[in-house]
């Protein structure tokens, strides 16, 4: 009986890993690679290189997701000593309302904003009006505080599908995932987490961490460090692409 309840579980576990693989890759979906891209933008593409050709350079970008928090001045104090541009992916509801400053502050230190929903619901879970609320209203509260509307936009847990990448191309919204994530919102070791991310590193890749647990802004300059050590020149999503323009709707992975 005890065999026959061990079997169950670990075969339970192995289905749930599966269906997380899946969810975090983008649903099976067709993505493009940042070097896709740019190679199908050629020099006419519109993007704006910013000071690296990632065509010749080895590019990495940093991203972070659900914030602002309350570590993230320290997280742009760290990046702004670096000089290492970074992408947020921003929650609405109780994040960017809750922190207008520090989204003013972002944007003005050349970060690229960009959104993660209202109250990351899981995209997939809802209805087409409930889909294009969570992004519409993001959307709306980034553009209060910045001037600008978003272009980018990443999925609760990399979930989209047909219906969410309709409504996010009419939202003028590509799709971005990522091929590095530390998992920091199960761990809070800096030491962790820093090796996480060293391990997944890869020239176009995009990382995934969060600036709202409590491990995650402490490991940044270790990674910044290691990375610049390594060749690696930090860039934003949009720069990464570049020449290319993000196409809304599309959904972009390393």
């Amino acid at each position: 009986m005890l065999r026959e309840k061990t079997a169950r579980l670990t075969t339970a576990a192995a289905g749930l890993a599966a269906v997380m693989a899946l969810t975090l890759t983008g649903c099976g979906m067709d993505t493009t690679a940042p070097a896709t891209a740019r190679k199908e933008a050629g020099d006419g593409g519109g993007g704006k290189l910013g000071a690296v050709d990632c065509r010749k350079a080895k590019c990495i970008a940093l991203t972070f997701d659900a914030g602002p928090g309350k570590d993230t001045p320290k997280l742009l104090d760290t990046l702004k000593k670096e000089k290492v541009p970074a992408t947020f992916f921003l929650l609405g509801k109780h994040h960017v309302l809750k922190y207008p400053e520090v989204v003013k502050r972002q944007a003005a230190e050349g970060h690229e904003i960009a959104n993660h929903t209202w109250t990351h619901e899981i995209l997939t879970d809802r209805k087409p009006a409930e889909i294009r609320d969570e992004l519409e209203l993001t959307q709306k509260a980034i553009e209060k505080i910045t001037g600008e509307r978003p272009k980018l936009m990443r999925p609760p847990q990399g979930r989209t599908d047909d219906t969410v990448s309709g409504i996010s191309k009419d939202l003028g919204l590509a799709q971005v995932l990522w091929n590095a994530t530390a998992k920091d919102y199960s761990t809070n070791d800096s030491a962790l987490i820093e090796e996480r991310i060293l391990k997944q590193a890869k020239k176009d890749g995009i990382i995934l961490l969060h600036d709202i647990y409590d491990g995650t802004v402490p490991a940044v300059p270790g990674i910044i460090a290691e990375l610049k050590k390594r060749g690696f020149s930090f860039v934003t999503v949009s720069q990464l692409l570049a020449p290319a323009t993000p196409n809304p709707g599309e959904i972009y992975r390393p």
